[in-house]
């Protein structure tokens, strides 16, 4: 401060919110914090560093002054707590009080939390002080000292909202972080709980401990992509819970007032009781999540779902999962929880090989859990019955014969996810193995997850040495993208010999083999690999597959589109998910005249151009074009065949099953205008 003796401006922190407690007379008064723990907590570290620098330097008195503004009166300490102004009641309370408690100077190294937020905030305001008061020399560090202990009494300025032990705190809370910096979802959540069990006067360092402070670890903190959103897991798991014991939708932003609700509302049971059936749920999900990461050895139906869950990116369905496995409902026999869970399974890959949409996926979700609510004991037998009714295109369970069509002729490898495609082909090596249906392999070995790289058997560069027979290469090339001409493989083998002849490339596979499928490939192509192998072997695979995730005897699908349901409208990110398009893709401009402009796809749908995002395609064209696009056909995929984003439209929906113009309107994505 180059003018201490000059009048300044005061910082203003803002509001907090306060609510005394109940204190017998000679006792200090306490209040909670209902609103401002990060303020006035950072607040206590600084005015410690600093008093501690200004004893170090030998200001006694402004040193004493601002001791009054960290440290209560000794005389009515009658806990260790009432030491300290704040008292902080989470994980952060021993790294707190270890670096306010520590000798002058205080020797972070030898902290036991010397890594944490809080020794390493007080070290940086401690350093921070030390080299301001030096700033000018020794001689005027006293003088400095005194300037430093006004700034800290007088010049930080906070509203505090006191409230009376009877006033209802949560409404204020709510008001004041709805017009200011947005709390997550488990943060007001939190805040709502403890209030509560301060009034029902529980002890709230107890329920903290035992059914919140999990909440508050890396796992739950974790923030994870959730569609287009990235959420904390805790405040993602909180709205599948929700979603779980209502057997109702929640939107991602109506998270907290729905918790609110229920609680208030929808509950018979108290907030304690309610807290431990959350701590109880989320601890059996993070025990499935983290079984279900594990590479290596066998997983329970729950865990080998759970992963597969993941690989296919359907949080979406979590809500169910949650619902099934929810210790604190009424338990499912292990046959009916496993029947459950493979007739999910059946229903998902099934869809994700006929390229079902899951647009309405939220809602279905929704009538699962309402179905296997009416007879829980029986889950598996009331979700086949459920989804073996569904008749909409967002809702219905391929059949066998559907399935081997679209598949027969599907070029699996440019339209699925490269993730997926290992999943199914992972599947497919345990059912050889003998895994099948919950029996237990003689082998005795599962097949090493999310490890293994997928190999064409015939290249995609295939023309050096793989002359054409009499097939088309048109044909050729649909043929290389096909399942049947897919495997997995330990490492990728390198370009010489992945584009090599047929023998040389068997031999490499041999090589490489620690895979029952390797070993049919070897036995199907010893006497070479062509088109027909690759029809066979997809024929193969076409069998297995729906062996393992099969469908109930006799079942057919038959798809209606009702007359209630809204016709389903294709986003780039539906491109993106069914492998159409690829994140960073180029595309390019249709009119000849702006030859050279680009675009690229972006992982969440939007499109880049010029280092601007847009939202949509028209958005993005109208930038380029400096006037009114339909970005649907202003951008191409490729210069060459002169294919549009309009044409991978219409060919995702012929392959999901809807008429290539329903839903969309010829000027999709309405013509922006550039003002």
């Amino acid at each position: 401060m180059s003018q201490p003796e000059a009048s300044h401006q005061p910082h203003f922190l803002g509001a907090v919110v306060l609510q005394q407690l109940q204190t017998s007379v000679g006792e200090i008064q306490q209040r909670t914090i209902i609103d401002g723990q990060q303020r006035l907590t950072t607040l206590q570290l600084m005015f410690d560093a600093i008093h501690a620098e200004l004893e170090l330097v030998g200001a006694k008195m402004p040193a004493a002054r601002l001791l009054k503004l960290i440290q209560n009166d000794e005389a009515y300490c009658t806990q260790p707590e009432d030491k300290f102004k704040v008292w902080p009641t989470n994980k952060d309370r021993f790294a707190f009080n270890e670096v306010l408690a520590a000798p002058i100077p205080v020797n972070y190294d030898a902290l036991v939390e010397s890594k944490s937020k809080m020794a390493m905030g007080h070290k940086y305001f401690a350093e921070s002080c030390r080299a301001w008061l030096v700033e000018e020399g020794n001689e005027k560090v006293l003088e400095r000292a005194e300037v430093l202990d006004k700034c800290c009494r007088d010049l930080f300025q906070i509203v505090v909202i006191d409230l009376a032990i009877t006033e209802n705190a949560q409404e204020i809370f709510e008001t004041l972080n709805a017009r200011g910096a947005v709390l997550s979802p488990a943060d007001l959540i939190k805040n709502f709980v403890f209030q509560r069990l301060l009034e029902a006067k529980i002890d709230v360092e107890k329920a903290y401990e035992d059914y919140w402070k999990d909440f508050e670890s890396p796992f739950w903190e974790q923030e994870i992509n959730y569609g287009r959103v990235k959420f904390q897991r805790s405040s993602l798991f909180i709205n599948h819970w929700l979603i779980a014991k209502r057997g109702e939708e929640v939107l991602s932003r109506e998270i907290f007032s729905t918790f609110k609700n229920y609680v208030l509302y929808e509950s018979k049971d108290s907030m304690l009781e309610i807290l431990k059936k959350l701590h109880s749920a989320a601890s059996s999900y993070r025990e499935i999540l983290e079984n279900s990461t594990v590479k290596d050895g066998p997983l329970d139906e729950v865990a080998l779902f759970a992963y597969r869950l993941n690989v296919m990116e359907l949080d979406v369905l979590r809500p169910i999962l949650i619902h099934l496995i929810d210790p604190t409902e009424s338990p499912i026999e292990q046959t009916q929880r496993r029947k459950a869970l493979n007739v999910l399974e059946s229903w998902i890959v099934r869809r994700l090989l006929v390229r079902g949409t899951t647009k309405a996926y939220n809602r279905v979700v929704v009538e699962m859990i309402q179905e296997v609510t009416k007879n829980r004991c029986n889950a598996g037998d009331q979700l086949e019955k459920y989804l073996g009714a569904q008749n909409s295109i967002s809702s219905y369970w391929p059949d066998n014969l559907e399935v081997e069509r679209v598949v027969t002729d599907r070029e699996i490898y440019r339209t699925v996810n490269k993730s997926r495609i290992r999943m199914i082909l992972e599947a497919v090596e345990d059912h050889e193995r003998g895994w099948v249906n919950g029996d237990i392999s003689k082998s005795g070995m599962w097949v090493t997850r999310n490890y293994f790289v997928i190999e064409h058997l015939m290249p995609q560069s295939w023309q050096s040495n793989w002359p054409l027979n009499e097939f088309s290469e048109e044909v050729r090339e649909k043929l290389v993208q096909s399942f049947g001409n897919l495997t997995l493989l330990t490492t990728k083998l390198n370009g010489s010999v992945s584009n090599g002849p047929w023998n040389l490339k068997s031999d490499a596979l041999t090589k490489h083999n620690v895979l029952l499928i390797n070993k049919q490939i070897q036995e199907l192509g010893k006497f070479g690999w062509d088109e027909k192998k690759i029809q066979e072997r997809t024929g193969k695979l076409i069998q297995t597959i729906l062996s393992i995730w099969p469908v109930p005897e006799g079942h057919k699908s038959v798809v209606v589109q009702g007359s209630n349901e809204e016709p389903v409208r294709v986003e780039v990110i539906d491109l993106l998910a069914a492998g159409l398009v690829s994140a960073g893709q180029t595309l390019y401009a249709k009119d000849l005249k702006l030859s050279g402009r680009t675009a690229q796809i972006l992982e969440d749908g939007r499109i880049q151009v010029v280092g601007k995002v847009f939202n949509s395609l028209s958005l993005a064209g109208a930038e380029v074009r400096t006037r009114s696009a339909n970005g649907w056909t202003f951008w191409l995929v490729d210069e060459k065949t002169r294919k549009s984003m309009a044409d991978l439209r219409d060919e995702y929906r012929g392959l999901v099953g809807l008429d290539p113009s329903e839903g969309e309107s010829e000027g999709d994505e309405d013509e922006v205008a550039v003002q």
